[in-house]
């Protein structure tokens, strides 16, 4: 009996690396604009002292501090990671701030949404987690001017490269 296996060709493993970086870009892109949402509502709709009473009346520990922290971690950890930066940082401290949330807010609740449950913030957390894990992924890049900024993370070591880049 003979078993005949054929390798990946380099075409193959090519449209796995991209559709896996354009996967985990679609994925940090929504993640990170719900965060920015969020983060806004906190310190410009609710304010950090309607957010620090809030947290107050649920229970959550040191409220005046968490509700910066969090409301920070929304926002600019939001940006951070649209642009693919920092994410396993702030996808691991996002991923806190949401198990936060189902514990002191939506637990009691129960699973469904709709009725004030954890079943969106457990999503968030998980895609939180996710991202953590696998950190930002091959797109991770940035109009900056007429270069395009290139960074990227691995192992601890950033590298930086600027290159030419036409709007033509």
């Amino acid at each position: 009996m003979t078993t005949v296996t054929h390798p990946a060709t380099a075409g193959t493993a090519s449209r796995s690396a991209v559709s896996t970086g354009v996967g985990l870009l679609v994925l940090r892109a929504v993640v990170g604009i719900v965060m920015i949402v969020h983060g806004w509502q906190k310190f410009f709709v609710d304010g950090i002292s309607g957010v620090d009473g809030f947290f107050t009346q649920v229970g959550v520990p040191l409220p005046g501090l968490s509700a910066v922290v969090v409301a920070t971690v929304e926002l600019v950890g939001g940006a951070l990671m649209v642009l693919g930066l920092g994410t396993r940082i702030v996808g691991a401290l996002y991923a806190l701030c949401m198990i936060g949330a189902i514990v002191f807010v939506h637990a009691s609740a129960g699973f469904l949404a709709a009725a004030g449950g954890y079943e969106f913030v457990l999503l968030l957390a998980a895609a939180a987690a996710a991202i953590a894990l696998t950190g930002a992924g091959r797109l991770v890049a940035g109009l900056v001017s007429r270069r395009r900024l290139v960074a990227r993370v691995d192992g601890g070591l950033a590298r930086i490269r600027l290159a030419r880049f036409h709007l033509d």
